[in-house]
């Protein structure tokens, strides 16, 4: 019987949370759907931007995420915005509870990808910026993207 070779399709990406926080680290966790949103995010119609997963109850939920309404689901449709479960081993949601409760620290969804057939998202323990990390962080990117281009244009000649 041949192996399955495991491929990551990216559906979406969380590229503002790159933006407003430090990442300190991140896990991959199981997400709990019905067949019509599933069907949505394989048409690339999941949005991650403002979401957040909050731990209740030992249990983890990921709320904020919009995904569409499947065009061809009718009644199996569900609230686009309603708060879905992760799905972690209980030592996992309890070192993130343990970060989570120091001053600061957040869990963000950062991409929704597809692995052997299920979807899968990345959720990241991340420490809010403030304004000048923000501006220091566009600066250094400014940079080099600068350098990068001087030794293109350097290799040319």
């Amino acid at each position: 019987m041949a192996k399955k070779t495991s491929t990551n399709k990216t559906l979406a990406e969380n590229r503002k949370a790159w933006h407003d926080y430090f990442i300190e680290e991140s896990m991959e966790a199981g997400i709990e759907l019905v067949g019509t949103e599933v069907k949505s995010i394989r048409a690339g119609r999941a949005n991650l931007k403002d979401s957040y997963a909050e731990i209740r109850n030992g249990e983890i939920f990921i709320c904020n995420v919009h995904i569409s309404p499947y065009e061809k689901g009718n009644i199996f449709n569900r609230d686009p915005l309603r708060a879905r479960k992760l799905l972690l081993h209980k030592s996992e949601i309890s070192r993130l509870l343990g970060f989570t409760t120091q001053q600061g620290y957040t869990l963000v969804p950062l991409s929704l990808y597809l692995k052997n057939g299920r979807v899968k998202v990345n959720i990241a323990v991340a420490k809010g910026k403030k304004d000048y990390d923000k501006r220091d962080a566009m600066l250094e990117k400014a940079a080099k993207r600068d350098i990068d281009r001087d030794m293109k244009e350097r290799i040319k000649y």
